[in-house]
């Protein structure tokens, strides 16, 4: 699929002129969304990203339709593990909840910028190396084996809860404020310039964003070689995430086997890529560096049909799990 340089740019033009319109419209006035005004502006933002897949379906093929769809439920459900991590952060910063929505969407766009960049550097790896294909499932097939020995509560403890080591480099370089001054990043305390923990909470989602984009563009491109449709699933996945952190807050701590499910999705993703690569091998000591011909290669619709079974089957499981475990609490009382 040969996307011109038009394109790329109306594309790129389109997602930041969404961004813009979501911080005028929404956040640059601090308020806590309502459950309506989530779900509404949720439910927009998929529609947007349905339509363009349809839109790409239509003009480039619905193989590549198909991919799109499938990376984009991929990072959709990436994004919503990455939510817990959010919360995480922002109840260890205390973030008062009218000052939420501006955090994420900051997030967002690091999110954004980081990405491309990570998807730049994997098509020109990919491009130049197909051996590289190696590496992208080795580490989905570790990920994956590290997720789902995981447990759920433990385990989101433990991850960084925002004091990592940039957010201490940057207090240490810099006079920091204990308290909001609404949410300006920066205020005068004394008479000097101190970082307000509004910053400090931008910096740490944005250092957690390097991390997120470690899993989720191996694993796309695990799903699609097309850069364009790398960003443009990553981009959609990524918008309307601001609305869906309001929207599923409390559903975040019942979906306790939502690791797992991902655990599965990312391995499936890393064996496909590992028999991609050695369907197209050329590395001198395996199979003598010409290609493994026996090595099936797994195709789109599969892929599309594990992932989403695999996302209702712990989905369901989870919800079947805590209302359990509530009325067993309920009997003990």
């Amino acid at each position: 699929m040969d996307v011109s340089t038009p394109v790329w740019l109306l594309t790129a033009a389109g997602v930041v002129g969404l961004i813009v319109f979501d911080f005028y419209a929404h956040v640059r006035t601090p308020h806590e969304p309502t459950f309506r005004e989530s779900a509404w502006w949720s439910a927009v933002y998929i529609a947007l990203a349905l339509v363009f897949g349809v839109g790409l379906g239509v003009v480039w093929g619905w193989d590549h339709g198909a991919e799109y769809f499938a990376g984009y439920v991929t990072e959709k459900s990436l994004s919503v593990d990455n939510l817990f991590v959010f919360l995480i952060i922002m109840t260890r910063f205390a973030v008062p909840r009218a000052y939420q929505q501006k955090v994420l969407l900051v997030g967002v766009a690091i999110a954004l910028v980081l990405r491309t960049a990570f998807i730049l550097v994997g098509a020109a790896a990919i491009e130049r190396w197909s051996w590289v294909f190696y590496i992208f499932g080795a580490f989905l097939v570790y990920t994956g084996v590290k997720l789902a020995r995981e447990k759920h509560d433990e385990e989101k403890e433990e991850e960084p809860t925002g004091e990592g080591l940039l957010v201490r480099l940057v207090r240490r370089a810099f006079p920091t404020s204990t308290e909001y001054h609404g949410d300006r990043l920066t205020s005068v305390v004394d008479g000097r310039r101190v970082l307000t923990p509004m910053l400090l909470v931008m910096v740490a989602i944005g250092s957690t964003d390097v991390l997120f984009a470690l899993d989720s563009i191996p694993a796309i491109y695990g799903l699609t070689e097309q850069p364009y449709i790398v960003f443009t699933a990553n981009a959609f996945a990524l918008l309307g995430l601001r609305q869906l952190y309001f929207l599923i807050g409390g559903l975040l701590e019942r979906l306790v086997y939502l690791s797992q499910g991902l655990a599965v999705i990312l391995g499936f993703i890393g064996v496909k890529l590992l028999l991609h690569a050695m369907h197209t091998n050329e590395l001198p000591f395996v199979n003598g560096g010409e290609h493994v011909d026996w090595a099936p290669e797994i195709p789109i619709w599969l892929s599309l049909t594990v992932i989403l079974g695999t996302l209702a089957v712990a989905t369901v499981a989870s919800l079947l799990k805590t209302r359990s475990d509530r009325r067993v609490a309920a009997r003990e009382e």
